[in-house]
């Protein structure tokens, strides 16, 4: 690993240890999370098939995949048989030279191994411990497994997206796997600013039913007051108009208008249509929603015959938030992207080089660096074993040839 230092200074978590049992998308991001901010994540997978990531999209090199690539920044990747006795005692091992543990193992399984939270606090009362599941850990449901699919549809998600009369909608990333990963570090990071005044460690415990309903934030408030599902807008907003994506004469647009002041400069400065800014109906947002099916028409047909460019000019000089639609290539090489520094190109030892997102934080105007690409499977195993835990050489090799180890 390089060093863990951000400008003149380390970085936020240099010196915290985490133990990344987990695999797919939320754990592994809540460990990546970790690391970006400075922790050393030690990642064990199995030492044959790895994360089951690393069999998911492009393939990158021998045991990489772009799924793999986007989760695993910053991280060691060590390779433990955890159905073994040999394996399960090793990452006991390392667990206690841990600050934080992450698991999502099936309901059971981390204590089957010696790997549970009691199990592993009565060793190491400090320990801050990660469980991420399905769902409610103490409910009926506690030992069925989670998929951000199914949480998509239980939790109303795909209810809410899409156009009015499409059936249901999945978001276009597992959103609930990502949210949930993001609260597990928020929990752990609150879990370690605690143990600094008390010692002690604690049980975050994440469910992914319980993040995806919270992410259905205003939508599912309106909901409940209105007691049946909100109306679907697909790209426009349910009660900013006019706020979402347009057509111009040539390409879409996002064109956001959050206030009456910026109605009115829109409607005069922009499409040039001061009727519309006088006109009563549309005074307020109150009004504008309450006759949004005679006002987007109308707008529809002024932006419609203006190119976008031209649009956009009017918009930024109107002081109205606004942007082009782009596609994702588009979006990760655009000069914005580039001079953020937020694509970095990494060394790998297969392919030459491969491209790596950055982290998104910035202290002290210095964005935090990837400090070592996604971990070709088990390449830190005998660093990592023979730092933490003293074993020897003889040892490594005897738990590679036994097929502990990679």
């Amino acid at each position: 690993m390089t060093e863990r230092t951000l400008g003149a200074g380390p970085l936020p978590l240099s010196g915290v240890r985490v133990l990344d049992l987990s695999r797919v998308l939320a754990g592994p991001l809540c460990g990546m999370v970790l690391g970006d901010l400075g922790a050393d994540v030690i990642k064990v997978e199995h030492p044959v098939r790895g994360d089951d990531t690393r069999e998911w999209g492009t393939r990158i090199g021998k045991t990489e995949t772009a799924y793999f690539n986007s989760m695993n920044r910053n991280k060691r990747s060590v390779a433990l048989d955890l159905q073994t006795a040999a394996g399960q005692a090793l990452a006991r091992d390392l667990a206690l030279k841990c600050d934080v543990v992450i698991q999502n193992f099936k309901y059971g399984g981390n204590e089957k191994m010696g790997l549970g939270y009691e199990q592993l606090k009565a060793l190491h009362p400090g320990l801050v411990y990660c469980s991420i599941s399905g769902y409610d850990r103490t409910g009926p449901e506690a030992a069925r497994p989670g998929y951000d699919l199914v949480v998509q549809g239980e939790a109303g998600l795909m209810a809410m997206n899409g156009e009015a009369g499409q059936a249901p909608l999945k978001f276009g990333i597992a959103a609930v796997d990502l949210f949930t990963g993001m609260y597990a570090a928020q929990g752990i990071l609150a879990s370690l600013f605690d143990r600094q005044r008390t010692g002690k460690g604690r049980h975050v415990e994440m469910a992914l039913f319980d993040c995806g309903l919270m992410i259905t934030a205003y939508y599912g408030m309106e909901a409940l007051l209105a007691g049946e599902d909100p109306p679907k807008y697909g790209n426009a907003h349910p009660s900013i108009i006019p706020y979402g994506v347009f057509e111009a004469a040539d390409g879409p647009l996002v064109i956001t208008v959050g206030n009456n002041a910026q109605f009115q400069r829109f409607c005069i400065e922009v499409i040039e249509r001061p009727d519309l800014a006088q006109d009563e109906r549309y005074r307020t947002n109150p009004l504008r929603h309450a006759n949004r099916d005679v006002l987007v028409p109308e707008l529809d047909r002024e932006i419609a015959r203006r190119p976008r460019e031209e649009l956009l000019q009017r918009l930024t000089g109107a002081g109205i938030p606004c942007g082009q639609v782009l596609g994702l290539h588009d979006a990760l090489t655009s000069e914005r992207t580039t001079r953020g520094g937020l694509v970095t190109t990494q060394p790998h030892p297969d392919v030459g080089t491969v491209p790596v997102l950055a982290p998104p934080y910035r202290f002290d105007g210095v964005r935090t660096p990837v400090r070592s690409a996604p971990p070709q499977l088990g390449k830190d195993t005998g660093e990592v074993l023979r730092d933490l835990l003293g074993l020897s050489e003889q040892k490594l090799s005897e738990l590679k040839a036994g097929g502990v180890t990679r």
